[in-house]
């Protein structure tokens, strides 16, 4: 694999909150921060430019703050947001304590910690060689990370979008309760919209849709699964335009 060329040259990875988390399933595990930072320090290291789009569900829940605490849903999205920036923060150190240079930019300025997002900078960065992580989503109440992550690959002109989540792709129905469920290893935009799969949201299937960014649906905890995908090879599933579209 060293003496061939990565697929793509600029992805954008989206990372759930609860990725983060481990096993324990809230909070931050340093050990896990650790480990996807080497991950992404390997294809970084193949000439990969890298975006991070990152969650706060290991923190915070904007539904659930709404529905259990009472907590008007504007007010608990932007604590959601700012759950995503205290990660970004935390994949920043692993990701220096790695040896690769890595910026935070935040959608809503906070300066003492993070650089405001700006696109021509983002840009910028990953020219340099620095990876880029993405905090606070869009920066509005309303939109999921997962639109964050569709719009920024839309922004930044990645090649793909690398969905990291916990089963091995995508399937007809929740493997985790439906023993009969496929996994469907390619699928198109509107198969995922017209099946109502919730592998991301619609408004994020749509604009990558939009914009035809194909979407990669895999389980980074295997190891080796990410610097597959980066190379093409057959992992987890894929989200593509029909070849006669």
């Amino acid at each position: 694999m060293a003496t061939e060329t990565p697929r793509y040259s600029r992805v954008l990875l989206k990372l759930s909150g609860e990725a983060l988390a481990g096993e324990r399933g809230y909070g931050i595990d340093p050990d896990v921060v650790a480990e996807m930072a080497e991950q992404l320090k390997a294809i970084h290291d193949c000439g990969v430019e890298i975006g991070v789009v990152v969650g706060g569900g290991n923190i915070f829940r904007a539904r659930t703050g709404s529905k259990r605490g009472g907590i008007e849903r504007t007010t608990a999205d932007y604590m959601g947001m700012m759950a995503s920036v205290l990660n970004a923060l935390a994949l920043q150190d692993a990701m220096e304590k790695a040896g690769v240079q890595t910026r935070v930019l935040s959608a809503i300025e906070m300066q003492e910690v993070a650089e405001p997002y700006i696109r021509r900078r983002a840009v910028r960065h990953l020219e340099k060689g620095r990876i880029v992580v993405f905090a606070a989503g869009t920066g509005n109440p309303y939109f999921t990370t997962d639109t964050a992550a569709a719009l920024r690959a839309a922004e930044i002109g990645a090649q793909a979008i690398v969905k990291a989540t916990n089963v091995d792709g995508v399937y007809t129905a929740d493997p985790k309760k439906d023993p009969n469920a496929c996994l469907m290893p390619r699928l198109t935009y509107m198969d995922a919209l017209r099946m109502g799969l919730k592998v991301m949201d619609a408004t994020a299937i749509s604009l990558s849709m939009e914009n035809r960014i194909p979407l990669l649906v895999l389980d980074m905890r295997v190891p080796g699964n990410l610097m597959k995908a980066i190379y093409g090879a057959a992992v987890g599933s894929i989200i593509e335009a029909d070849a006669e579209e």
